[in-house]
């Protein structure tokens, strides 16, 4: 390890020595020195006058640092602490303990002026701390697009003598003080032309290329590397391959997390390496309970990026251990791990429970982002949370302003889907009118279809905006570039149109012209209908048998002329006696049985889903008597004749004269 010695003369200037460097540095003129320092730091950072600062260099073979005064670390004007450290004393060796010390002082520290501060009270310290300290600045000093230091922290004594230790001799650097430093310069711009950032990255390669770089110090060159250069420096690939000759299982949980953003930054080089990907998997199966909540959300993301969609034990462990820490996440490391279980099809009711804890309680707060995200993660997952949703919904009420089009369609769809109307539905509905009337254009064509039509489906019609959706010239804009309109939106479209006349006789305005129009709302995505469930079909349909009499009495998957598919569909005449299928005259009632499986449901709920409850209310307005058998109820059945008896009861009880 390189011991730096910063001592202070009566202007508070840092010498710094190097040990390790050749003694007839000793004689260099000031004004040289300083060149040589300004050479280094510009163009990376701003040219500047430096004020002279006195150079030394020596040899040192002990782990030694101590304070100015041999006592304490504190910076001068602050109190002094009674016990001396250990690591104050100028006889004592660096140990872990020591370095955590220095380490959680630095981290206290809300400025870099402190930091420098700080370090200014020393005479020495090791090259490792030392590069934490550069670490700590440029991390700190990294604000917005702004990726330049102020004038006043390079014109420092101390910040110049960190600086110089680094540009004068890499090749005297420990391994962790060499690939620390280099990652500070990635945390600002940094001219790749610049003396400072070569002479690292020289010493990089060589140490590299004679493979004296440990595992630790291999994740920071690679991650620092593609920062600088890019993913696709050839130099990675040869870190890649050390990195593949380490034993995982001496890796630090943050080493671990490292290696998975590195190769999360070649995707296109997945398959090369999932070999390595699936060591890496089982490994961190042990570190998950060891993770921060920033890891584990970059740990996800990097899964998501590699689709390792075969790792889901991995994302169960992992999603286990997010519960703990969801009050803990900030917004964008919420907002990642969303994503991923989106991703992966991931939930699980304790998730579920801090979600809505943690959104209930500062909904008002979240970024807007997160709160889509999380609307977005819940239409997905079909989870059905009055504590979200209503939390949500007040958010909304409060500070519309502050959502997006696409942030405001992705807050409102879940309503739609979900069919759940929140208490301040009149308020919401309200806001949302008036953004859609002042901000309509701004809304992208499929995005403001896709809102109208949830807000349809919870009968919240978009009456005032009917016109506009059905005009040629909206339905041009929908269609873009593209040869035709895909079958979605003219669903959507031709839904909305049935809605209109169905449940608001009152609209007056343009018609949906015929060939915007489809013939059957399944499709592919399943979005407006469910296609039946085939097993609980096949168990009702044998008790419809037993019940009729027989096969002839009914029909299965009847497409109507208004685009809905019909599970079951049951003829009656006037006197209540039931036809076969195939008369299609003397037709007084028609009965319409929705066998409603899981999938139609809210996730592990008895809620139906809005598309059903729409096809259900729509089925009725035109006439059929809608009859729902939802799998819950044929789940609690123990027999035939139990079953028998509960569809007679189910189709008959409101039809006494009804017979078979």
């Amino acid at each position: 390890m390189a011991l730096i010695t910063l001592r202070r003369n009566l202007c508070h200037l840092s010498d710094f020595r190097i040990h390790g460097a050749l003694a007839g540095l000793k004689t260099q003129r000031v004004n040289c020195v300083h060149k040589t320092v300004k050479e280094h730091l510009c163009p990376w950072f701003w040219s500047l006058q430096l004020e002279p600062v006195r150079v030394r260099f020596h040899h040192a073979h002990s782990k030694k640092f101590h304070s100015e005064n041999g006592n304490d670390l504190h910076p001068v004007g602050e109190p002094v602490s009674s016990q001396v450290h250990a690591w104050d004393r100028s006889e004592h060796s660096v140990t872990n303990a020591d370095e955590q010390i220095f380490y959680r002082r630095l981290n206290s520290f809300t400025s870099s002026e402190e930091v420098l501060h700080f370090i200014s009270t020393l005479q020495t310290l090791p090259d490792t701390m030392a590069a934490g300290a550069l670490h700590r600045i440029c991390e700190m000093e990294k604000k917005g697009d702004d990726q330049r230091l102020p004038k006043e922290i390079l014109e420092n004594s101390a910040f110049q003598a960190l600086c110089d230790q680094f540009a004068q001799d890499p090749s005297n650097l420990s391994n962790t003080g060499l690939v620390t430093a280099l990652q500070a310069l990635t945390l600002l711009y940094v001219d790749p032309q610049s003396r400072l950032l070569l002479n690292l990255l020289a010493e990089c390669q060589h140490r590299l290329e004679r493979g004296s770089l440990d595992s630790h110090s291999l994740c920071i060159l690679g991650e620092s590397l593609i920062k600088l250069q890019g993913p696709g420096c050839s130099t990675l690939d040869l870190i890649i391959y050390q990195l593949q000759g380490e034993n995982l299982e001496e890796f630090t949980p943050e080493d671990i997390v490292t290696l998975y953003r590195i190769l999360q930054a070649c995707p296109e080089k997945v398959d090369q390496h999932q070999t390595f990907l699936n060591k890496m998997n089982n490994c961190s199966l042990s570190v998950v309970s060891n993770l921060s909540p920033k890891l584990l959300s970059q740990m996800l993301t990097a899964l998501v990026v590699l689709d390792q969609t075969q790792a889901l034990p991995l994302v169960i462990k992992l999603g286990k251990y997010v519960v703990r820490h969801i009050p803990h996440f900030t917004s964008e490391e919420l907002r990642e791990v969303l994503e991923a279980f989106i991703y992966f099809g991931h939930n699980d009711r304790f998730f579920t429970k801090a979600l809505e804890q943690h959104v209930a309680s500062l909904c008002l707060t979240l970024d807007p982002e997160v709160v889509s995200k999380v609307m977005e993660y819940c239409s997905r997952k079909l989870i059905f949370s009055k504590p979200i949703l209503d939390a949500v919904a007040e958010s909304f009420v409060c500070q519309s302003e502050k959502f997006s089009p696409n942030q405001t369609a992705e807050l409102i769809e879940p309503f739609g889907k979900l069919n759940y109307l929140p208490p301040n539905a009149s308020a919401l509905f309200r806001k949302l009118e008036n953004i859609l009337l002042t901000r309509f254009n701004y809304f992208p064509p499929k995005t403001l279809l896709k809102l109208l039509h949830s807000c349809s489906l919870i009968e919240c019609h978009p009456v005032n905006f009917m016109a506009r959706i059905f005009s040629p010239y909206f339905l041009q804009q929908l269609q873009g570039e593209e040869p035709y309109l895909d079958r979605l939106s003219l669903a959507q479209l031709t839904q909305l149109f049935l809605t209109a006349i169905l449940e608001c006789p009152f609209y007056k305005g343009p018609k949906l012209l015929p060939k915007y129009q489809v013939k059957s709302f399944l499709t592919p995505c399943s979005s407006l209908e469910t296609p039946m469930d085939f097993q609980l079909y096949k168990s009702v349909m044998i008790g419809l048998i037993d019940l009729l009499g027989a096969r002839l009495y009914f029909a299965s998957k009847v497409l109507t002329p208004y685009c809905y598919t019909i599970d079951v569909e049951i003829k009656l005449d006037e006197d209540g006696f039931v036809l076969p299928f195939t008369v299609d005259e003397d037709i007084h009632k028609r009965v319409a049985l929705c066998i409603d499986g899981p999938k139609r449901f809210c996730l592990n709920s008895k809620h139906l889903l809005g598309k059903e409850a729409t096809k259900q209310r729509h089925l009725y307005l035109l006439g059929y008597q809608v009859v729902q058998i939802p799998y819950y109820d044929i789940e609690m059945l123990k027999s035939r004749l139990e079953l028998v008896e509960y569809l007679q009861r189910k189709l008959f009880s409101q039809n006494s004269a009804g017979h078979w």
